[in-house]
């Protein structure tokens, strides 16, 4: 676990002491100038410490401190989609006592959801969570290890369920609205930092620790980069973590992309910390640093302010390497700044009464509400991630929604339908409704609900002859059926530490022994990776895909299954028809044919995709102008009508395909989306800001975007491989 600095609680409110010890103390001061003055009373060994923390206190809320200044700490949480403080990541810290937290869908899920103003809610209440467990039961921290902004480049990546997404706009957005929730409105506190990981281009996990991503400056700053820049620039993220891999050689702990670029040119001004262990890795794994103070030395330069790492290890390396004058106490000092400012934006150093959220968990508890987990409006939001999240692949003659009136059995059918499954970098949630539960509950008791684990075929598929539908739940086990950083015994799974080698879905012989026996099958995906599901695809007659974790994924999938819901979650990664339709693992070229934006072959569900229960018509699609100019920006309208007997969303993307560039571009690329509610028979406008410096290319010989002429087609679409009208206008620079 990781720390920053806070006022000692013990200290007295400065209001309260009239005159105050220190001017880092006087809220009255910028910011800046707080900074410099505490910098001034720190001895060089004290912010040694500041700079080594060690990882492996979890749970705590403080383990370092200044008591001559009275400083102690606040740790790291991590809370992809929901606060950690237990599940199978054992991340309930001292004395393993697990504390509750809601859960919601996956991250990858969240990301199906294409709702940032929905993912800006599900980050508020990890926000607030994290206050509160920090408030009432001292414990966790306030910097939460969220969101991944790493992009999911390909489908065998073991940590796919952590990424929102392939494509870097889509992530993007997404990513900044997550940023955004976690840090909350106030204009002078935030309710808790978000630190983004892993920068940058981290998406293999076998020999992660020491491989190197290679590609080309434009890749890294029209793909890879993308999200980490959006959600600072636009989100104002207050920290973000390196990432284990090297850029062209040059490890990420210590690469001068972390200055030269995000910190003098994207304007970034927090915390740039480590992986765990990262900084031992430059010299065992990596081999780029002989000594642990030359890799210390290397990193501080590089603007890395916090080293998650074996303590004794990192002080006795930072010593040394002041002692040796490869570093000096000036460099520290500025590196800290970051680590400072953020400490200053939580209102650590404050008195609690003028910080608006210093009293959650403290003075707002309500016996009576309960903790915040158990409140119906934090139940409420995870059941509506998890309904805008399932994404319907397949409904051959309106097999779905059932009508649970005409039923009178249910045959559910799956290893693991009877249990909600966590993942490594989720928590606990206060309680878990699984798929069976759900659809129990929504059938009702005069239909029978009877449930096979699948793991005697024979048994499913008499289970299945005798009842009036069938529902196979089948996926992979995000944990791959242990705790912790278990192996993965099958080639389909994966999880961190653990890259994929197969697309096989194993479990899709289940659905083929149920589907001989009853033709009225009904697949529900519940993974957290893309698979080469053909057979599924061509046989079934409707199918599901969902993600794992959520506390409401049973009440979810039973919303959508019965029609309660109309679902309009969309895929955010290409699924391949055939794994050889890959480039090799570690070629991060995606122009070699990797992503929507460059794979030629057809896939078997394209980026952007999912049905709904209704249909929707595209028309009208209308320009601003037919010439866009440097500086300018174009408005894309078109109408949208649902032509269903059913309410639903749609999301309307817009994609734009170069056709006259001089360089190589994207086939198309996202540049616009937007989840809109549209009534039965109702017509919405749907408008999009298209502005002329989203159509720049980096020029690497220059150093600089540049917008060349060109023409470009305006596509708007129901996905990637869906488009229903377009246009084409002149780019001028």
């Amino acid at each position: 676990m990781l720390w920053i600095f806070c006022l000692c609680l013990g200290v007295p409110p400065l209001k309260a002491q009239q005159a105050y010890q220190y001017p880092f103390q006087n809220r009255d001061l910028p910011i800046e100038q707080r900074i410099t003055d505490l910098l001034s009373r720190m001895t060089l060994e004290e912010k040694i410490d500041m700079l080594s923390n060690e990882a492996l206190s979890r749970g705590m809320i403080s383990a370092s401190d200044v008591p001559r200044l009275g400083v102690v700490g606040t740790g790291h949480v991590e809370g992809l989609h929901g606060l950690s403080q237990g599940g199978p990541g054992n991340w309930e810290g001292p004395g393993k006592v697990v504390i509750p937290t809601t859960q919601f869908p996956q991250a990858r899920g969240l990301g199906q959801t294409w709702d940032p103003a929905l993912l800006e809610k599900v980050a508020a209440v990890e926000g607030y969570e994290a206050r509160y467990i920090v408030g009432r039961y001292h414990r966790g921290g306030l910097i939460v290890r969220a969101p991944n902004a790493d992009l999911a480049r390909d489908p065998r990546w073991g940590r796919n369920e952590e990424s929102y997404g392939e494509d870097p706009y889509q992530t993007g957005t997404m990513a900044v609205a997550f940023v955004k929730g976690l840090q909350g409105d106030n204009p002078r506190y935030w309710l808790t930092a978000s630190l983004m990981k892993h920068f940058l281009a981290n998406s293999n996990e076998d020999g992660r620790q020491s491989d190197s991503s290679n590609f080309d400056e434009r890749l890294f700053r029209e793909y890879y980069s993308v999200p980490f820049r959006m959600g600072i620039e636009q989100g104002h993220a207050g920290g973000f973590m390196t990432a284990y891999n090297a850029w062209n050689g040059i490890p990420m702990a210590v690469n001068p992309v972390l200055k030269n670029v995000v910190i003098k040119q994207w304007g970034f001004d927090g915390i740039i910390c480590t992986d765990g262990g990262a900084l031992t890795m430059l010299v065992t794994k990596h081999h780029y640093y002989k000594t642990l103070p030359e890799a210390a030395a290397g990193a501080i330069h590089a603007g890395v302010n916090e080293f998650i790492d074996n303590y004794k290890n990192t002080t006795q390396a930072t010593r040394e390497a002041v002692q040796m004058g490869l570093v000096s106490e000036a460099d520290i000092d500025t590196d800290l700044r970051g680590l400072l400012r953020v400490m200053f934006k939580l209102g650590l150093l404050d008195p609690a009464s003028l910080v608006p959220y210093s009293g959650i968990g403290i003075t707002d508890v309500d016996p009576a509400k309960g903790d915040p987990w158990y409140w119906p409006s934090h139940k409420e939001l995870a059941r509506k991630a998890t309904d805008e999240s399932i994404v319907l692949l397949k409904n051959q003659g309106q097999t779905l929604p059932l009508n649970a009136a005409t039923l009178k059995s249910i045959a559910v059918i799956g290893p693991d339908a009877d249990k909600v499954l966590g993942d490594l970098y989720g928590g606990t949630p206060p309680y878990a409704i699984s798929p069976l539960e759900g659809i129990r509950r929504r059938a009702g008791a005069h239909v029978s609900v009877r449930y096979a684990s699948g793991n005697d075929l024979e048994q499913a598929a008499d289970l299945a002859r005798r009842s009036d539908v069938a529902i196979v739940i089948v996926g992979n086990n995000p944990t791959c059926g242990g705790t912790g950083w278990h192996p993965c015994a099958l080639p389909s799974e994966g999880h961190e530490g653990v890259d994929r080698t197969s697309l096989t879905l194993e479990q899709e012989q289940i659905a083929k022994a149920v589907f001989a026996a009853n033709p009225r099958t009904i697949e529900v995906l519940n993974v957290s990776f893309p698979y080469t599901t053909t057979w599924s695809q061509e046989n079934l007659p409707a199918i599901l895909e969902m993600t794992h974790s959520s506390q409401e994924e049973g009440t979810g999938l039973a919303d959508v299954l019965f029609g309660d819901y109309n679902p309009a979650g969309r895929l955010t990664q290409t699924w391949v028809a055939s794994i050889h339709q890959l480039p090799p693992m570690l070629d991060y070229n995606i122009r070699d044919g990797r992503t929507y934006m460059y794979l030629r072959q057809k896939p078997l569900y394209p980026f952007g995709y999912g049905l709904s229960y209704t249909t929707f018509k595209y028309s009208d699609l209308k320009l601003s102008s037919e010439t866009l100019s440097s500086g300018g920006t174009l408005r894309v309208s078109i109408d949208v009508r649902n032509t269903g007997t059913r309410g639903g969303d749609e999301v309307v993307q817009l994609y734009v395909t170069h056709l006259d560039s001089k360089v190589k571009r994207p086939i198309e690329a996202l540049k616009g989306f937007e989840r809109v509610y549209i009534p039965a028979g109702e017509t919405k406008t749907v408008a999009f800001p298209l502005k002329a410096s989203s159509l720049r290319y980096w020029n690497t010989s220059e150093g600089r975007w540049v917008l060349e002429r060109d023409k470009v087609e305006i596509r708007v679409g129901a996905s990637s491989a869906d488009i229903r009208a377009r246009q084409t206008i002149q780019v001028a620079p």
